[in-house]
């Protein structure tokens, strides 16, 4: 091989990684149709015939998972339901209502957690594992992550706030009013939760982020707050989440270690709900009141924000995930 030919062949391998751009998949819902959007172009999963969420997605190798429900209008309740590649899978039968909130791959196995008939549960290639024993009238696993074989799993069982290891269960709520966990991420062994805690005698709402079980409020607890997700990415902590404003609504926050930054300015109501780094990129996915009144999706890329939907009818972005 001559220089010019390896000169060429330099060149074009340069140009292949500088436009090596990631795809950046969100899932939520359009209207009543569930929608998966890939570098901001929405694909339905729905044909809008029944109302119909995405709530989660994970890419592994090419295949792209999907997860969330589906209302059967005929028995008047929801099915879990996954779709792989858009292609659908239903996990319950419609004898119970039933939902899909999150879903994780790790090799050949597909966890997906949720809840069928108020017990907490996870599917693990469309096997039920059941967290709870229905005995509070309400219990879901909100969140499931797989790390080094152990299964993580997050929810809220009655009151109080749960996290499962391989099914054993560890209490969070620290005896207040009311606690919820709404994401965990693994990370050096350490684990992160995040979600809120409730103390109605003070009338104090904290959105908090626990590590290996010791909590950390991430507001005063003077105005209604929520963590919503977390993210680790080296030594940095991302919790995304939201904030009663005094102007109007919901401020969408972003934290990084403890920090916060407004990814709105509060004039709209607005929910951050998910939150992914990349390649030192933060990518937040969420919603905000249009002038309308009408919730429009809304994708964050290091705080600009991303319209993925034009307004006409409500839409929610649940969850983002960066291959």
């Amino acid at each position: 091989m001559n220089r010019l030919n390896l000169i060429g062949i330099t060149v074009l391998l340069l140009f292949a990684c500088c436009n090596n751009k990631p795809d950046v998949y969100v899932v939520g819902r359009n209207g009543n149709v569930a929608t998966l959007w890939k570098n901001g172009v929405a694909q339905d999963l729905t044909d809008g015939t029944k109302y119909a969420e995405a709530r989660s997605v994970y890419v592994s190798d090419n295949d792209v998972y999907i997860a969330g429900y589906e209302w059967d209008e005929e028995k008047d309740i929801t099915i879990v339901t996954v779709w792989k590649n858009g292609v659908v899978q239903n996990l319950t039968n419609g004898t119970y209502y039933a939902c899909a909130n999150s879903v994780f791959v790790s090799g050949d196995d597909v966890y997906v957690a949720g809840y069928e008939n108020e017990i907490a549960t996870i599917w693990k290639n469309g096997v039920t594992q059941n967290l709870t024993d229905g005995r509070n009238s309400r219990a879901t696993a909100i969140c499931v992550y797989v790390s080094g074989g152990d299964v993580y799993a997050v929810g809220y069982d009655g009151d109080d706030a749960k996290l499962w290891k391989n099914g054993v269960v560890q209490n969070l709520s620290g005896g207040t009013y009311f606690t919820e966990t709404n994401s965990v991420f693994v990370s050096d062994s350490d684990v992160y939760v995040a979600g809120y805690d409730w103390n109605k005698e003070e009338d104090e709402r904290f959105a908090i982020l626990w590590k290996n079980g010791i909590a950390q409020n991430l507001t005063d607890g003077t105005t209604y707050s929520e963590a919503t997700s977390v993210y680790v990415s080296g030594n940095d902590v991302y919790v995304a989440g939201h904030e009663w404003s005094a102007q109007c609504g919901k401020v969408a926050k972003l934290w990084k270690n403890g920090i916060a930054q407004n990814l709105t300015d509060g004039t709209k109501y607005a929910e951050a709900i998910s939150v992914y780094v990349s390649d030192n990129d933060v990518y937040v996915s969420g919603r905000e009141y249009n002038e309308q009144d009408i919730f429009v999706a809304k994708l964050w890329k290091n705080g600009v924000v991303q319209n993925l939907t034009d307004g006409s009818v409500d839409a929610k972005a649940w969850c983002v995930f960066v291959k």
